[in-house]
């Protein structure tokens, strides 16, 4: 996954997974949903993020999958 910021145009851009688009959808005005070939969501565009979101204190944690194995 990757996330990208582009301060000129105000658009936070996430990348689920590398994927050809097939299409790009909107979800509303200012949001679009990158569409593959099956069907599946690989991508989204949120336009005016810093007025909708707040961007500035952004974080990521990565949260481990427990382990089923253990019984």
């Amino acid at each position: 996954m990757k996330v990208k910021y582009f301060g000129d145009t105000d658009t936070l851009y996430i990348e689920f997974r590398e994927a050809d688009v097939r299409e790009t959808s909107d979800l509303d005005e200012n949001t679009l949903i990158d569409i593959d070939h099956e069907g599946q969501i690989c991508a989204m565009a949120i336009e005016h993020v810093s007025i909708r979101a707040d961007i500035s204190h952004f974080s990521f944690e990565q949260i481990p999958a427990p382990d089923l194995t253990k019984t």
